[in-house]
């Protein structure tokens, strides 16, 4: 892949036109305005002018920017500006004047008492669509609790639903209930936008982290939650005890759903005990459990006496759905992603060398496109400032600590 700098489309992608308001830190807010960035909205984030997002300076950095800051806030214009005095405040509701959607994931009841919240937007912008974050709700006892990522995990049940055999609860290790949340919310920023566009006005959204990973985890993996009559004698998660075959030089997965990928998996792995009459389908393989785990434990040893190669070749003769374990440090290399297109290389002016996932949708009629790099703390504060026809209170306001950069 050669290194090519990523200009946004801003007047191709779908969201083209759109101006966005951001006055949110951290992922889930961020990342929303990232995704929305390179559909071709214009996002200018709010930061505070002392240190910014937090997240410029979590996780691996160059010249102080983290990778995480690089990938949720590429595209976006940054104006540091102090919302809890009067005149930072005036200058943010200036802006969500002029915008369609407004993000911000204050603790309930902050935005209000900054003068930020719906009330006051809507008042200076009747249409606009106004999205809250928020992690435990708007409601409840816990509303007022720090919601971070392995909170929601634990208490949405994200972390029991992962427990090994010992009944240890797993976190995953990743900021998943912030990524989740984004998705959902930027899905029903969208829909907001679309019922506006047909004459339905603007309107206040609202997200949770817990409501986002509650509805993501009972997708699948709370079938005993779900069917209150169920018996209990199988795992709520279907997925539940898959585990990773380990070849001669490598790992992989087969995620045997049919029968005829129950019998090619053991086949290629030259199990026995898989023509067992009491395993011909999917309905008695559950029943005979035991069973099932016998042939299961032949597959394990059969897959040990493989290379990654040999099973590869194996898998794919016998149409079985696999895939060999890869590290995130090598699937850059791999055949299929360069052939997908699937990370974007691209020079950055302060953190240098990048390689980003390309924008995960792709829009034939409106083409979406990374959205550039992400903003130093402030860099677009005098030219925002300009038009908003603020140029002649800049100095004021730079000597009064209301805005930096």
């Amino acid at each position: 892949m050669g290194m090519e700098h990523t200009a946004p489309l801003k007047h191709s992608g779908p969201l083209s036109g759109v101006r966005v308001l951001e006055l949110s830190i951290a992922l889930t807010g961020p990342y929303i305005g990232a995704l929305f960035a390179d559909q071709g909205a214009d996002v200018v984030k709010v930061e505070r002018p002392d240190i910014g997002d937090i997240m410029r300076w979590i996780g691996p950095s160059v010249n102080g920017l983290s990778a995480v800051f690089r990938v949720c806030n590429r595209g976006k214009q940054s104006i540091a500006v102090d919302v809890r005095t009067d005149a930072g405040r005036e200058i943010a509701l200036e802006l969500a004047a002029q915008a369609d959607v407004v993000i911000q994931n204050f603790r309930p009841g902050v935005a209000e008492r900054l003068g930020l919240g719906y009330d006051n937007v809507v008042s200076v912008n009747p249409d606009v669509v106004y999205l809250s974050l928020s992690g435990f709700g708007e409601v409840g006892p816990y509303r007022d609790r720090s919601a971070y990522d392995t909170v929601i995990q634990a208490y949405a049940g994200l972390a029991s639903s992962q427990a090994g055999p010992a009944g240890e609860p797993i976190f995953l290790q990743q900021v998943l209930a912030d990524k989740t949340t984004a998705l959902y919310a930027s899905q029903a920023v969208t829909a907001a936008l679309f019922a506006r566009a047909n004459g339905r006005g603007g309107q206040h959204v609202h997200v949770s982290m817990v409501d986002a990973v509650v509805s993501f985890l009972w997708t699948d993996a709370t079938g005993n939650e779900v069917l209150l009559d169920a018996d209990g004698s199988q795992p709520s998660s279907f997925t539940s005890g898959f585990k990773p075959f380990r070849f001669i030089d490598g790992w992989g997965v087969v995620t045997p759903i049919s029968d005829s990928d129950f019998t090619g998996m053991c086949r290629a792995l030259e199990a026995s005990g898989a023509d067992d009459p009491r395993l011909a389908t999917a309905d008695l393989r559950n029943q005979n459990r035991p069973l099932m785990g016998e042939v299961m434990k032949s597959c394990y040893a059969g897959a040990e006496k493989l290379t990654v190669e040999e099973a590869t070749a194996r898998f794919e003769a016998e149409d079985v759905p696999f895939a060999m374990i890869v590290p995130a440090s090598e699937l850059p290399a791999d055949p299929h992603a360069i052939e997908m297109g699937l990370f974007v290389e691209a020079e950055d002016h302060v953190v240098g060398r990048t390689r980003i996932p390309r924008h995960p949708v792709l829009f034939d009629g409106t083409p979406a496109q990374l959205a550039g790099p992400a903003p130093k703390l402030g860099e677009h504060t005098t030219g925002v400032l300009s038009q908003l026809g603020r140029s002649d209170q800049e100095s004021e306001l730079r000597q009064s600590g209301v805005i930096a950069g």
